[in-house]
């Protein structure tokens, strides 16, 4: 069965959206994980901590994880600093 959205692996990272997580001290220093990119595709690249397993058994109604999709964590500040760069829809 096809899906309604693919990601495209050939997409590339195009543009920081927010501050990176030096700039916002959650990487003790390191310009490291987590960060948010929008892709040239127009997509979006979340890089955070994978917590799907500590998340699959309690998972609200209606929210499944399908085949290949991971359950990412960022920080709520890097999202919050990440809002003027992301167009209204």
């Amino acid at each position: 069965m096809a899906r309604g959205w693919e990601a495209d692996p050939s997409a590339s990272l195009e543009k920081r959206l927010g501050k990176s997580a030096k700039e916002l001290g959650t990487s003790e220093g390191r310009d490291e994980c987590p960060d948010i990119w929008q892709l040239s595709n127009g997509d979006i690249a979340v890089i955070g901590r994978d917590l799907t397993e500590d998340y699959s058994g309690r998972l609200p109604d209606g929210v499944v994880l399908g085949p290949g999709e991971r359950l990412v964590v960022i920080p709520g500040l890097m999202l919050s600093t990440a809002k003027a760069d992301i167009a209204d829809a």
